[in-house]
């Protein structure tokens, strides 16, 4: 769109569907894909990412603890595993 035109085209797509579910007592489950297609490359980034959550109090604060772990099931042949 701008730039200097001796740089490589950039056309890609991305999308994000993403599942969360409160299962009582402050806590949340949640997974998404952050799917990313590069069509100049023709290839798919298509990490997992599974969370987990609960809302406490600490103190008078009430607080949000959360941790997760992220996988890529489909990604470009030179790409690392963790590529996110």
């Amino acid at each position: 769109m701008a730039g200097s035109s001796n740089r490589a085209d950039v056309n890609s797509t991305f999308i994000q569907p993403f599942l969360s579910k409160g299962l009582g007592q402050g806590v949340t489950a949640s997974a998404n894909r952050e799917a990313s297609y590069d069509w100049e490359g023709r290839h798919w980034v298509v990490p997992l990412n599974l969370s987990g959550s609960k809302v406490t109090k600490l103190g008078s604060q009430m607080v949000r603890i959360a941790g997760g772990v992220v996988t890529t099931s489909s990604r470009p042949r030179a790409a690392p595993p963790s590529i996110a």
